[in-house]
């Protein structure tokens, strides 16, 4: 009333059982001359619990207006006080236990940068310099030695809308990946020789200026690869945490001999070393993440490197080797080959100097480079590689729905389904599935599909037309042999991209998907009440293991699946996408991966070899002495 002052068109509001001696006191006996609503909530049970305690939390809190109101040795002064003049009038007293964000991952790195895109003062200037970006084509050169190979480029369209050309790529032919792996070699043990300290200050650097280029990026994954702005985002800030980790871990363990115990009289040390020149080839749904998550192990383990980026996106591949190089990464050390993987990707697996391969990308794919190296004459080379999988999450009655169905929308259409983590398949406990099916029919009627550069947006397109034609099959055979739940319309604004709508389809088992889905189409199975481990043998089934989301309140349900299903990332009560560097290692077992997992502790250590130096510091030391003063050598 008193901040109000003179005005008086509004009403006080009462919770019916709530605050009925402050509404005697001031308003029942109409001492201020204002109307109070009485109002109670209607509902069932298991809505109106949650809110009522949440307002007898509120009204009970010693904070509280009403509860401060009650008590007669506040001063009427301080109780009126406006709370923007109360913030004000504060010195800031951090606490020191709280850390900023970017100090959140101390004292192994800082974390990367975010932007708060969903602050209109914020985001509006970023896409205006993002959308100009758009408006300057780039084309993407071969890197060896540092020098652009010239030739004719192939034009590289948005999927979004393919009548856009965002750049350009002149790709590699075989004499390119020769000369490039033959100058890596050479450059090998003179970047090994440098250490992991000194590898590691180069790639602080380049994180450095992968941020101060986030524009650059943010543009060039918008327009070449069809991310949304937080999508693009994130795979700036999740390059930036590889570089940042790797480093760390490259001062860590690449900074000379670790001694280990034996006997007295003898010295025994381990040291790492790079193996020589590393094939790293990246897919097109973080074209910048793992292209740098690869290449900066690789970097910082010792070795060369020749990449070998995704054919529908070189353009942020270009970039993020220049800001290397720029860094302070030999030219020499690390090239890039734009090209065909028949072409570029065959000859780079099948050069004699090649000494190891890491790869991302579809199981058949790994496993023909597998073939390849494993019919190779010489030396048995390692092959790091991730392969995506059929990721389920579990739903058990237990689970908060509203939650459940907020975490599968995510993990199954975020990044539109092109995400190795990806949820493919829902299984959830009979109890609770037409209610929950109906609450993710509309949960997913609330998706915006559209341009990436816009924030509204939710579901992007898919990277191109082959991908569209797949997926587009795909549902044409769960429309003839699977219950459609939802399927949503395009809009007109897609006509001229390679959008595939969100979809969700019930089906009877498993067994009805052969391969992964890698879009935006999610599969819903029921399981009855006692079948836990069925859902589980139909997991370990499929062969793959890279994800699985499970929402349950019931710990010996998380202990059971644990130890039962073999998968490499496993989440409880949250979605299972957007693993973060360092916190949550990421890679799968089967068919999804050979370990180690990117991002871990270990990761590093299958990019080097290890070798054990023992020494008789007796011999060495004494007697090779008492030898030198009676022979006079």
């Amino acid at each position: 009333m008193v901040m109000m002052g003179d005005y008086r068109e509004f009403e006080f509001q009462r919770l019916h059982g709530m605050g009925e001696a402050l509404y005697n006191e001031v308003v029942g006996s109409d001492k201020l001359g204002v109307a109070c609503r009485i109002y109670a909530p209607v509902g069932s049970h298991e809505d109106l619990l949650a809110y009522l305690v949440r307002r007898l939390l509120e009204n009970g809190a010693n904070t509280s207006f009403v509860n401060r109101l009650a008590d007669d040795d506040a001063p009427i002064s301080e109780i009126i006080r406006n709370p923007v003049d109360r913030v004000n009038s504060l010195t800031s007293h951090p606490h020191p236990k709280i850390p900023a964000p970017v100090n959140l991952l101390q004292p192994v790195r800082s974390n990367a940068k975010g932007l708060a895109l969903w602050d209109k003062s914020i985001r509006l200037p970023l896409v205006a310099k993002i959308e100009k970006t758009l408006l300057q084509p780039t084309v993407a050169h071969c890197l060896v030695a540092g020098e652009n190979q010239t030739g004719k480029a192939r034009a590289i369209v948005s999927p979004h809308d393919n009548r856009i050309e965002v750049g350009g790529v002149v790709e590699a032919d075989v004499a390119m990946v020769s000369r490039a792996v033959e100058l890596g070699a050479q450059a090998q043990w003179s970047w090994n020789d440098i250490g992991g300290e000194a590898r590691a200050k180069i790639l602080e650097k380049a994180a450095d200026l992968f941020e101060e280029n986030t524009v650059r990026f943010m543009g060039l994954l918008i327009g070449e690869a069809g991310k949304t702005l937080d999508n693009a985002l994130g795979d700036i800030r999740e390059a930036v945490d590889f570089l940042k980790y790797y480093a760390h871990l490259a001062t860590r363990d690449f900074n000379g001999a670790q001694e280990l115990p034996g006997p007295t009289g003898e010295l025994n040390q381990i040291r790492l070393a790079g193996r020589g020149v590393f094939a790293c080839i990246s897919p097109w749904n973080f074209p910048l993440a793992i292209f740098t998550g690869q290449v900066g192990a690789a970097l910082a383990a010792g070795n060369s490197v020749v990449a070998k980026p995704a054919e529908q996106t070189p353009l942020v591949a270009f970039e993020a080797v220049k800001l290397l190089h720029r860094a302070g990464v030999p030219e020499e050390v690390l090239s890039l080959l734009a090209g065909r993987g028949d072409v570029v990707g065959a000859e780079l697996i099948n050069h004699p100097l090649i000494s190891g391969v890491a790869f991302t990308g579809s199981n058949q794919t790994a496993r023909a480079i597998q073939i390849a190296l494993a019919n190779r004459d010489g030396a048995i080379l390692p092959l790091i590689a991730e392969t995506g999988g059929i990721n389920a999450m579990i739903i058990d009655s237990s689970a908060l729905p509203e939650q459940a169905v907020s975490d599968v929308v995510r993990s199954a259409f975020d990044s539109a389904g092109q995400r190795c983590s990806a949820a493919r398949v829902m299984f959830v406990q009979d109890d609770v599935a037409d209610r929950t099916f109906t609450m993710l029919k509309g949960a997913m009627e609330e998706l915006s599909i559209g341009d990436p550069c816009d924030y509204a947006t939710d579901v992007g397109p898919v990277i191109d037309t082959d991908a569209k034609n797949r997926l587009d099959t795909h549902k044409s055979r769960m429309n003839k042999s699977a219950n459609c739940l939802i399927d949503l319309p395009l809009p007109a604004q897609t006509e001229h991209g390679t959008f595939v709508s969100p979809a969700a389809y019930e089906i009877d088992n498993l067994s009805v998907l052969k391969q992964e889905v890698f879009g935006p189409v999610l599969h819903l199975i029921r399981y009855k009440v006692g079948h836990l481990d069925k859902v589980c043998e139909a997991i370990d089934n499929t062969g793959f293991g890279l994800t699985l989301g499970l929402h349950t309140r019931v710990n010996s349900t998380v202990d059971y699946i644990q130890n039962r299903v073999k998968v490499g990332n496993l989440y409880v009560n949250r979605d299972q996408i957007g693993a973060v560097v360092g916190v949550q290692p990421f890679g799968g077992e089967g068919l999804s991966g050979t370990g180690p997992k990117a991002g871990g502790p270990q990761y590093l250590h299958r990019f080097a070899v290890e070798r054990v130096q023992s020494t008789n510091i007796t011999a060495s030391g004494g007697n090779a002495h008492l030898m030198t003063l009676e022979t006079g050598d």
